[in-house]
């Protein structure tokens, strides 16, 4: 059973006798029900009965349920009013607009607006490259996305998307003070959402392209990249590629490997797999076996998909064909973005000593991490109920810091490649071990490390 998680915490308002044990029997019964109490108040009190406001992590919706049909089933006992705490955060939304300028009379509110602000934009009309620094350009992303690939839910369509990507801009926020906002999309043509985005654009001063499905993503991102002079950073492959290519640093020297030597499986060739390879082999990695659904892809086959035609011309130099359980024998890296239980415990224990497990299946991994960590060294994952969380805010806000503050538009391997040296030069030698081979989600010198990584590539190519 998979552990509690604060993403299903709820509070339940309970009401019991006045007693001495009262608030134990309901703290017991939450225990015995699997769930882990948090937080527990009196917020009501009388001679005659309690009122108490009872917090607790469960596993999901439905065990969430369970614990209050055991609190009701309490003699005395009863549950007044429920509350999932994930739904009250997303109450009205996460996200709001904040003037950065005060308006307290006429004179600021003349700046501000009209008539000052009429030789503002005069100005740029007459030199368009003053918008970047006298809007809110210089320091804006448009997160866009079509909603077609959302987390582990797949099609879900723009509204339902609307609620992650308000999340992914306040991450940029919280740890770029970049101001993102969320642009959801109502259709799945790419030539619609590349014409829209490209409409928008004069907005901001990057786009982040996000949870769009494989392969219509890859033609977005290349067309757009062509066709406009700000950033565009696909996060699903780029982002997801920089942390595990860090992640996969330190755990090659918690292991003693190096890169260039060690055979790495990757599981899953979309969005994700696609520019995990590829950034791996621009990292220096030499023997990659690549498997999707119907098995590996290995070199000589031809594929209709050109992303897929890429993976079987420069990755597989055994040309080696089977399902992704055969190519793991005696491998030493397992990266898995794919699907959940894809592998067993024995699968694990065919790989070579020292082995390493990335299973980054969402919300389920590939493989349960307590299994793997039975045969492999260093076992990480997508969770952060577990250790060694390959987690995206590690990467995206920081690339975008630098992206901004260098006005750069190109965003080249090399750039990705130190973004990740970056990341993984968080974790000092005294502090790298097999539980912890990336920093925290909330290490605060991670966006500017990174942002001052991309700044000097930018630097060394002028």
């Amino acid at each position: 059973m998979a552990a509690p998680s604060p993403g299903y915490s709820m509070t339940l308002r309970v009401e019991a006798p006045a007693s001495f044990t009262a608030t134990s029997e309901i703290a017991n019964a939450i225990g015995a029900a699997g769930a882990a109490v948090t937080a527990l108040d009196v917020a009501e009190s009388t001679h005659s009965k309690l009122v108490v406001d009872v917090t607790f992590d469960t596993t999901d919706a439905d065990h969430g349920q369970r614990v209050r049909n055991e609190i009701d089933a309490l003699e005395n006992i009863s549950v007044r009013q429920a509350s999932d705490r994930t739904f009250l955060m997303h109450l009205g939304g996460k996200l709001e607009v904040v003037p950065k300028v005060p308006l307290r009379n006429r004179d600021d509110l003349s700046r501000a607006y009209t008539p000052g602000v009429a030789r503002v934009c005069m100005d740029i009309y007459e030199h368009p490259e003053n918008a970047r620094n006298l809007t809110v350009k210089r320091n804006t992303v448009a997160v866009v996305t079509d909603g077609t690939a959302v987390l582990g839910l797949g099609d879900i369509g723009p509204a339902a998307a609307l609620p992650v990507m308000e999340g992914k801009a306040a991450l940029f926020k919280q740890f770029a003070d970049v101001d993102a906002w969320p642009v959801c999309l109502d259709t799945k043509d790419a030539d619609e959402i590349v014409a829209i985005v490209k409409a928008l654009a004069p907005v901001y001063g990057g786009v982040n392209l996000e949870d769009i499905a494989a392969p219509r993503c890859f033609e977005i991102e290349a067309r757009l990249r062509e066709e406009l002079d700000i950033p565009v950073f696909h996060d699903d492959q780029h982002g997801t590629a920089i942390v595990t290519l860090a992640a996969l640093r330190n755990a090659l020297l918690v292991v003693g490997k190096k890169i260039k030597d060690v055979k790495i499986v990757v599981s899953g060739v979309g969005a994700a797999g696609h520019a995990i390879i590829q950034l791996l082999i621009g990292a220096g990695a030499s023997n990659i076996v690549a498997a999707g659904r119907a098995g590996t892809i290995a070199r000589g086959q031809q594929h209709s998909d050109e992303h897929r035609q890429w993976i079987a011309d420069n990755t597989n130099r055994d040309a080696f064909e089977g399902t992704i359980h055969e190519a793991l024998v005696g491998a030493d890296v397992f990266i898995g973005v794919s699907a959940p239980g894809l592998l067993q415990e024995e699968h694990v224990a065919s790989m070579a000593d020292g082995a390493i497990v990335f299973a980054m299946a969402n919300p389920d991994p590939e493989v349960d991490p307590a299994v793997a960590a039975k045969h492999a060294a260093v076992v990480a994952t997508g969770r952060s109920d577990y250790p060694n969380q390959i987690n995206n805010v590690l990467a995206f806000p920081g690339v975008f810091r630098g992206l901004l503050d260098a006005n750069v538009s190109d965003i080249t391997t090399e750039m990705l490649v130190a973004a990740a040296d970056a990341i993984a030069d968080r974790v000092s030698p005294d502090e790298l071990n097999p539980g912890y081979i990336v920093p925290s989600v909330f290490d605060a010198q991670v966006a500017p490390d990174v942002a001052a990584a991309i700044a000097a590539v930018v630097a060394k190519s002028r």
